[in-house]
């Protein structure tokens, strides 16, 4: 029989072939260990480029923010709180133009003007720092309806510019015309550049 002549042969090869299918058994398991655990590495990569992207755009939305706020920051500093000679005809011209708006014009106005302080209040003991701010004050005295009185109010405190209603005084003058006495005031910030330290304040 040509098997048994070649028995040896048979042996050999059937040698190898268990061989080989034992190595590709044992290859295909280690293999495929191999291939899930880069599956892990790959979706814990993506994790964390996700976070990553996610940290990403929360910074940039708070830098977006950040921004904004120096802007609108800048934007007062400039036009809200600007310097007496920078505003003032503007303040006053809103006071004469709301006035029209809510036809109650004044025969005059008064102004004052001082240094604004900060309010020392019952638990502070120490000295009421310097603001380097003027305060200025426009009183005057109109006459006229409570819806125009009303209406006047509401103007005031609408405003764009910086107007404060300090003081006002009510009075039935005959019938429903109404007497009114109005104290409003606003602060600018002094021409010492931003940042810059007061003479009282070095060493």
């Amino acid at each position: 029989m040509i098997w048994r002549e070649k028995r040896v042969l048979l042996v050999i090869l059937a040698l190898l072939l268990a061989a080989n299918t034992a190595f590709f058994f044992t290859y295909r398991v280690r293999y495929k260990n191999r291939i899930d655990s880069l599956d892990q590495r790959l979706a814990e990569s993506e994790g964390k480029l996700n976070e990553a992207r996610a940290e990403r755009l929360a910074a940039e939305r708070r830098y977006a923010s950040y921004r904004k706020v120096e802007r609108d920051v800048q934007f007062i500093y400039d036009q809200k709180w600007a310097t007496q000679s920078e505003r003032l005809t503007a303040v006053i011209a809103e006071i004469k133009k709301l006035a029209v708006a809510s036809d109650l014009v004044p025969r005059s106005y008064t102004f004052t003007n001082e240094e604004a302080k900060v309010v020392e209040t019952a638990r502070s003991g120490r000295r009421p720092p310097s603001l380097d701010a003027t305060e200025v004050g426009i009183s005057y005295g109109v006459e006229g309806t409570y819806e125009q009185v009303r209406r006047l109010i509401n103007l005031l405190e609408l405003s764009d510019q910086f107007v404060i209603i300090d003081a006002i005084a009510l009075s039935s003058q005959s019938g429903e015309t109404l007497q009114v006495n109005l104290h409003v005031k606003t602060l600018f910030r002094g021409d010492r550049p931003a940042g810059e330290v007061p003479a009282s304040k070095r060493l």
